[in-house]
């Protein structure tokens, strides 16, 4: 009986990592958030924010098929976004926030010789972690949740290894950033709390490792 068993778990196992996506790489993200501009524009700054800023990010994802047209996956993404300037000419202001980014995927799959399209998207939770520093720093950090959708291709290089480059846009509801103490990041020009929430669209290259495709 456990030789039975032994043989059905390695079918399994065999089955189940010959049908796995690995993708990873880095990108550039472009982060639409009027509270935060609003925010560090108010200081007066000697440099603003724009309509929409730029942010780095690095990713990494596991797709299983689970058929020729469909996968599920995980991914983490790692965004990091920051903005220094010189304050009233008095000091070096530095605003600076990472956002991590876990999802459950979907995709619809077209795939062919030497190459696979991914078109789906994705859901949820979001972390930050917030530092404001001028003369001391102050730590904030929020949470909440995400949704996104993607267009992803892969290119063969060389045997089971691919490029991939995709898209993606994203609507991060991250929350209202606040201290342990539970003090709240505050826009004092409107007496509202800065929310980290945001649309963004970003341009992602990297590897992936397809196992038994």
């Amino acid at each position: 009986m456990k030789k039975y068993l032994g043989v059905l778990l390695i079918v399994f196992t065999s089955s189940l990592f010959a049908q796995v996506d690995i993708v990873g790489g880095m990108g550039i993200g472009f982060v639409n958030n009027s509270s935060v501009s609003d925010y560090v524009n108010g200081l007066r700054l000697s440099q603003d924010l724009g309509t929409f800023n730029s942010s780095f990010e690095v990713y990494l994802e596991g797709d299983y098929e689970v058929s020729d047209n469909f996968q599920l996956g995980i991914e983490y993404v790692y965004s990091i976004f920051s903005h220094n300037a010189a304050l009233g000419g008095i000091g070096q202001y530095d605003f600076t926030y990472d956002h991590h980014k876990p999802s459950v995927l979907a995709y619809y799959v077209i795939s062919g010789v030497g190459y696979k399209f991914k078109f789906g998207g994705g859901a949820g939770p979001r972390f930050v972690k917030l530092d404001e520093k001028f003369q001391t720093t102050v730590n904030y950090t929020s949470s909440g949740f995400g949704l996104l959708g993607r267009i992803q291709a892969h290119t063969k290089l060389s045997g089971d290894f691919y490029a991939n480059i995709g898209t993606t846009l994203r609507y991060d509801m991250s929350g209202d950033p606040e201290t342990t103490e539970g003090r709240k990041l505050v826009d004092n020009s409107v007496d509202e709390s800065v929310s980290i929430n945001s649309l963004s669209f970003s341009v992602n290259i990297g590897i992936s490792y397809f196992i038994g495709n």
